[in-house]
Order: structure tokens, then C-alpha cells, then sequence
């Protein structure tokens, strides 16, 4: 008998572990753990969820007789309390204990209700909702933090009294079931002169049955916060990396602004405007996708500013497939690779050369690749141009971001022979951009 009992009590605990890991499996759920602060309507889809799964749990304990370690009415009852407050603790404990009053456990009713109402208490005595998370049923541990200098005593003091909580529900439990039979179910020892033992372990079984799917929901909640926390950091990387534009750049266009008013007024008015044009996208808040036509375009302006500088040296060309000019890509992929063709490829040739820019699209993959016919990379620095390059190691870095594995770019570059930059990477269908993809270091 005692070793059934045993047996019971250890299924009990696998039960509240196995149901709140179901429970966490529904995203609306899982999203549900991430708020704190909750509508009317949204605590009682709360209080809906616990009772669809708790309350078939005590339907199923009413209905056969024989499986009672799946009862978690009171310990369920007390976990939607303490997540969402009083009116969901309440709701829960009265639509829970439907199975049993209609069984004849008259009582139930108005123990999980209060149970639920003290899952409210608690979560208003909290110094911070996150110190519900952090419960422990070890009460040595509580006891020691207590009169531990420098510990906050505030969060101690209340989870012993989330401690003693619980145990009072179970108490408040065993009573009503010895004092008025049938009225409650419980899982106290049923033989003559139990050990005291055996009734120690149903208060810490109660315990754990609230511990653990605290900790299995509170594991939940920190990965969903990991990956929300991995996709602020993706973003603000990428925010930083497309804004990059070489300060020299704007000091150099203003400086041949200034030399073009009085002799070209009309082509200093030209060149402002098309710096606003690129000063206006750079500034405004913008999405890490753009169409190719856009980029294009922001591609035209930078250079026709540069040939103001060059003239007749630096020429450009373009072939665009059209089919690709609608399709999305990152914005500012372009222009670190144009800036490094003209700083380092073109602006030390006498003679100056071409840049020529090139699209088409092939088995749900778009290519780009940016030629210049000049000086060409050396073969040492060609090795490690994508993590030292500023500029083409800027867009490798954007791009791995933003594709993980799915993307390639290829550099061949030969002395005096020009430079060749390659990116093959998804086909993106306007309005459904990538999501950016951690990637490990």
C-alpha cells in the first residue's frame, strides 16, 4: 500500500511537469507568459486554457476513480492566480472544479476558488513579478537568504510566504476532506496511524506540483526573450551597417560644391540635390529591404556626385535584367562596394576606368555584381578582404546576418586587371523580406 502511494505521489509531480510543458507548446500561450499586464478579456482566455487542460484532468480522476495523481485542480487553481491575478485564479478554480461538484464534491468548488483568489494575493505581495519565477520549495534556501547580508530580505520574505501559502491550501484541503468525507478529494494517507512522513510528502508533492511548471514556463519565457533580445541585437547591427557612409564623401561633395557655385551654379544646385536625395534615405527610418529599382537609383546619385569630381574619368554602365528591378535586396548593398571600386580601384589610375553594375535572376536566386576595370586587389589582401575590407566586409557581414548560409559572394580581383564582386542570394517576392538569422561568431 504505501509503495502504490509512493508511486502516486511520484506520478502526480510527472503529471504537473508533462502538462505545463504541453501547455507552453501553444504559441498563444506562450505569449500569453511573456505579459504582465493582461486585458479582462485575455485573463479569462487564461483562465479558459487552465481549465480546458486542469479541469480534464479532475474530469478524468471523477470519471474512472482509479486515476487520482492527475488531479491538479488546487495547484492549478493557485498557478493562474498567481500569473494573471484574482479574476482569473477565481474563474480557474470554479470552472476546474465542474467535473468534481457534479460528481458530488460540493465543497471543491469553494476551495479552488479561494485557492485561486490566494494565487491573486500572492502575485500583489510580490516585490516584482519576477520573483514568482524565481520560487523555489527549497525553504533551507529561503531560510538562509533571510540572514544573508546583502540579499534582498524583501523577495526572501515573500517567497516563504508563498511557501506557507501553499502548504495552507493543502492544509485547508486535508481538513475539509477528514472533516466532511466525499466533499473534497485528497491525497492524504488513508491507512490506520500513517508515519508522519507520508504526510510531509504530500505537502512537498504539492509544493513541487506548483514548483515545476512555474520553472517549466519560466524556461519558456527566458528562450522567447533570448530570441526576441537576438533579434534587437540583429536589428540594431544592421541598422548600424547600413547606415556606414564615408564622411570623406560628404566633406569631398560639399568641397566641390563650393567650388561649382560661382562658376556652375546650376550644376552646384544639381549635386545638392542629389546629396539631399542621399542624405534623405540614409536618414529616414527604413525597412532592411528595398527594391532593386530604389537602390539603383541611390546608386545613380552617388556617382553622378563622384563624377562631378572625376569628370570624364569615371564612367558607369549598367545591365539590369528586368525582371530582378522589382525584386528585393538589402538597402545600402551597393554602395560600400561602388565606394570601395572608386577609392581603391579607380582613384589611383591616371586614366581612370568603369564601373559597371550587373543583375539577373535564375533559379529563385538574384545575382549583382559590381566590376571595375582597375587597379585590381593584391593577392594577400584578396584572402582576407571579407573580414577586413571595410567596405566589402560591411556588406558580408549585413548579409550573413540576414541569410545565415543562404547567400554567396565571391571577390576575383587580379593586379591591373580590375576587381569583380559577386552576390548570389535568395529570390525575396515584394513585401515578404527575410527575417535576419543569428549566426554564431
Amino acid at each position: 500500500m504505501t509503495e502504490q502511494y509512493l508511486i502516486r505521489l511520484l506520478v502526480r509531480l510527472g503529471v504537473a511537469a508533462v502538462l505545463a510543458s504541453f501547455m507552453v507548446r501553444s504559441g498563444a500561450f506562450k505569449r500569453m507568459l511573456m505579459r504582465e499586464e493582461r486585458t479582462l478579456n485575455q485573463r479569462l482566455l487564461l483562465a479558459l486554457a487552465f481549465a480546458g487542460i486542469f479541469g480534464t484532468g479532475v474530469a478524468t480522476r471523477v470519471l474512472t476513480g482509479s486515476y487520482q495523481a492527475v488531479d491538479l485542480g488546487l495547484e492549478a487553481s493557485l498557478l493562474a492566480g498567481l500569473l494573471a491575478g484574482y479574476v482569473t485564479g477565481l474563474v480557474s478554480g470554479v470552472l476546474i472544479s465542474v467535473p468534481a461538484m457534479l460528481s458530488g464534491e460540493y465543497l471543491t468548488m469553494p476551495l479552488l476558488a479561494a485557492v485561486g483568489v490566494l494565487g491573486g494575493l500572492l502575485r500583489d505581495c510580490a516585490p516584482d513579478t519576477e520573483d514568482i519565477w524565481r520560487f523555489s520549495p527549497l525553504i533551507d534556501l529561503s531560510i538562509y537568504r533571510l540572514f544573508q547580508r546583502g540579499h534582498d530580505h524583501r523577495r526572501t520574505a515573500f517567497h516563504l510566504f508563498f511557501l506557507l501559502a501553499v502548504i495552507l491550501a493543502e492544509l485547508l484541503r486535508g481538513a475539509l476532506g477528514r472533516f466532511f468525507p466525499g466533499s473534497v478529494f485528497y491525497l492524504h494517507p488513508d491507512w490506520p496511524s500513517p508515519h508522519p512522513l507520508w504526510v510531509v510528502l504530500v505537502y512537498v508533492t504539492t509544493l513541487f506540483s506548483v514548483a515545476l511548471p512555474l520553472k517549466v514556463w519560466n524556461n519558456a519565457r527566458n528562450e522567447a526573450k533570448l530570441v526576441e533580445q537576438e533579434q534587437l541585437l540583429m536589428n540594431a547591427r544592421l541598422a548600424a551597417l547600413s547606415s556606414q557612409i564615408n564622411p570623406h564623401f560628404l566633406f569631398n561633395t560639399l568641397n566641390s560644391v563650393s567650388s561649382l557655385i560661382r562658376t556652375q551654379p546650376d550644376e552646384a544646385r544639381a549635386v545638392v540635390y542629389r546629396l539631399s536625395n542621399i542624405l534623405r534615405r540614409l536618414l529616414r527610418k527604413q525597412e532592411g529591404f528595398c527594391p532593386l529599382r530604389d537602390e539603383l537609383t541611390f546608386i545613380e546619385d552617388y556617382l553622378s556626385i563622384e563624377m562631378v569630381r572625376f569628370g570624364d574619368k569615371l564612367r558607369f554602365e549598367k545591365s539590369i535584367s528586368p525582371e530582378t528591378l522589382d525584386m528585393l535586396v538589402p538597402t545600402m548593398l551597393l554602395q560600400p562596394l561602388v565606394e570601395n571600386s572608386i577609392r581603391h580601384g579607380l582613384s589611383g589610375k591616371l586614366e581612370g576606368g568603369t564601373i559597371r553594375i550587373r543583375s539577373e535572376v535564375s533559379g529563385g536566386r538574384i545575382r549583382l555584381a559590381v566590376e571595375d576595370d582597375g587597379v585590381g586587389i593584391p593577392e594577400a589582401r584578396l584572402a582576407t578582404l571579407l573580414e577586413q575590407g571595410i567596405g566589402v566586409s560591411n556588406v558580408n557581414e549585413r548579409l550573413k546576418v540576414l541569410f545565415g548560409t543562404g547567400y554567396r559572394m565571391y571577390v576575383d580581383s587580379r593586379p591591373d586587371g580590375g576587381t569583380r564582386i559577386e552576390i548570389e542570394m535568395p529570390e525575396l517576392e515584394p513585401g515578404v523580406p527575410a527575417e535576419p538569422r543569428a549566426t554564431s561568431a
